[in-house]
């Protein structure tokens, strides 16, 4: 059995049906894995979504139709089970209508852990998991039929406590410090100063840079970017204006938000804003992180569309 109780929410509507299931892991899994989702969609016709950098890894383990994955200055991947560690680049996923699989997401010192890969070597990229070395003692494809072959979400979750425990005990043993690192960036939003968050572990911040680059794929700037920009597109989607949100987060100013808002999202902050306004309308819509805002579901012709997405399709010929 899982760590925690599975909640669930489904919807059926002329469009089709759609069930998203949501649990903690065990919490000998905690703090490295942060959460599982279960998603099943039966939709009428194909789904895009624009996916913006988080402070987390994500493994996909799907269970039957491939999604289409597309990022800036890469050749788009299908693939029905997809990797992506840290980014500084958004994406977009497209697929059917049909999909169902399990997220697992992550700190990225805990996938180094799984896959013993020096995470720099991962970032802005998508792969296909099984490609990776790792811990499970099977392909990781074989974990996603078990998964799938299972008669609920509870079972799922709890094949997946078992699996991923198996994993940490055989994987890769990380640096206590990088953690702790890691941890202090979280809770303070980015906002530490690279030569602090150095001091604090007691290494030199050249020595912190190259453990980060090794153990979470980003130097500790560039994770401090994502991190602070997670909080903008929060507080943006909570309906602080943007003067407010750049003072809150630590930017120079508001052209700063936007600068960086446009160089990892595709799209500037009243456009994600207004966009997000949009999405509640649209059933079958969740984010990756519960409680922050990292998506946005695009029409499924990008021509029709004149927000985001669509400037993001047709900027790095997506769609």
């Amino acid at each position: 059995m899982t760590g925690s109780a599975v909640r669930t929410r489904s919807g059926e509507g002329p469009g089709g049906s759609w069930e998203f299931a949501a649990a903690r892991p065990h919490p000998r899994l905690r703090p490295g894995v942060l959460g599982y989702r279960g998603i099943r969609l039966a939709l009428a016709r194909p789904r895009r979504r624009l996916e913006t950098p988080i402070g987390a890894s994500t493994l996909l383990l799907g269970f039957e139709q491939p999604v289409r994955i597309s990022r800036a200055g890469r050749t788009p991947d299908t693939l029905v089970s997809v990797y992506c560690g840290p980014t500084t680049t958004p994406a977009v996923g497209e697929h059917g209508g049909r999909f169902s699989g399990i997220e697992v997401l992550m700190a990225p010192w805990a996938a180094f852990t799984l896959f013993g890969t020096p995470q720099h070597e991962l970032v802005n990229r998508t792969l296909d998991p099984d490609e990776l070395p790792h811990s499970l003692g099977s392909p990781l494809g074989e974990l996603a039929a078990a998964l799938a072959a299972l008669p609920g979400w509870a079972d799922r979750f709890g094949l997946l406590d078992d699996a991923l425990t198996r994993w940490r005990e055989a994987g890769t043993p990380g640096s206590e410090r990088v953690e702790r690192a890691w941890a202090l960036l979280v809770r303070t939003g980015g906002a530490i100063p690279v030569p602090r968050l150095a001091a604090e572990v007691g290494w030199s911040v050249r020595h912190l840079e190259n453990r980060f680059r090794e153990q979470i794929g980003l130097g500790p700037k560039a994770a401090a970017r994502v991190l602070r920009l997670q909080r903008a597109r929060r507080l943006l989607a909570e309906g602080r204006s943007a003067a407010e949100t750049a003072a809150l987060c630590g930017f120079y100013d508001q052209a700063h938000l936007s600068g960086e808002f446009k160089a990892m999202t595709g799209c500037t902050p009243r456009e994600f804003a207004q966009a997000r306004r949009l999405r509640a309308q649209i059933p079958s819509a969740a984010d990756r992180l519960s409680g922050e805002a990292t998506s946005l579901v695009l029409p499924s012709r990008p021509e029709a569309w004149s927000g985001p997405g669509a400037h993001f399709s047709k900027t790095h010929r997506i769609g």
